[in-house]
């Protein structure tokens, strides 16, 4: 039998999908041990229980001045931002994408203006929306939406194109309106396409987040990063990085799992 023919069986499949983060932990825990060897006090890479213990800390221990767990409020804080950013572009998306797709001369208008800002790197304009935003929340959300709409827009409005032709001139034989086919028949086929797109732009979403938050924030996961880098409290750092991966993972899960409930039908929920 072809290999490209073997699939691995349930245990199989768990083994191999625990493989590679076992031996980056065992690569991980070998290195640290070996530079705590030879300098005790080293802070680049510090062992495994050294995290451990730091995260018990930060998840449990108040903060001696304001008296709160920073590290939920960290969490809370760039969750929100998070959030509203990916919640108002996926929104825009599905409003520009069905235009887009559905309306010949708005696709005339705008095809090609979202095909061109979609090349310009978002955090290039970083310190253009600090000027016109302020540094406050909003800034950090429009960078959100900067980096990640022209994406959803592109992608919705090609799937919008995609779809056959018979079921838009059916649906005008039974006398529906524009109106009518955006929602009725092009929104549902969408819908799972935009779940998909979404999943795809939260790595980018993150990103833009954290270097919005590094820059100009009194609070959030990138601010606390970048405040204890100088320190070289790389026990802290790697805390909230395994803390900000997992929570990208959960995301990307909840969004999986809505996708196979909600349109089982399609593949964008496999």
């Amino acid at each position: 039998m072809r290999f490209i023919n073997r699939h691995p069986g349930v245990v199989s499949r768990t083994a191999l999908v625990v493989l590679p983060f076992a031996l980056l932990f065992i690569a991980y825990a070998l290195g640290s041990e070996a530079r705590l060897a030879v300098n005790p006090s080293d802070k680049l890479m510090p062992s495994p229980a050294k995290i451990a213990e730091t995260a018990q800390r930060l998840l449990t221990e108040p903060d001696r001045r304001s008296e709160k767990i920073l590290f939920w409020h960290d969490t809370w804080a760039s969750l929100l931002r998070l959030l509203l950013g990916v919640g108002i572009s996926a929104t825009l998306a599905v409003i520009f994408g069905l235009l887009i797709g559905l309306l010949p001369y708005v696709r005339a208008t705008l095809a090609g203006f979202i095909a061109v800002v979609s090349m310009i790197p978002p955090l290039a304009v970083l310190p253009i929306l600090f000027i016109v935003f302020g540094l406050g929340e909003l800034s950090k959300v429009v960078l959100i939406i900067v980096g990640i709409l022209p994406f959803l827009i592109r992608d919705l409005s090609a799937r919008v194109l995609e779809l056959p032709r018979e079921m838009i001139v059916k649906a005008e034989t039974l006398g529906a309106s524009s109106l009518v086919i955006a929602l009725r028949v092009a929104l549902p086929q969408i819908l799972p396409r935009l779940i998909q797109a979404v999943r795809l732009s939260l790595g980018p979403a993150w990103l833009f987040l954290i270097a919005a938050e590094a820059i100009a924030s009194e609070q959030g996961l990138g601010y606390r990063i970048f405040l204890v880098r100088r320190f070289l409290a790389m026990d802290v750092i790697l805390t909230y990085v395994i803390w900000i991966t997992l929570l990208a993972f959960l995301m990307d899960l909840a969004l999986r799992q809505l996708s196979r409930r909600a349109f089982p039908w399609s593949e964008a929920g496999l």
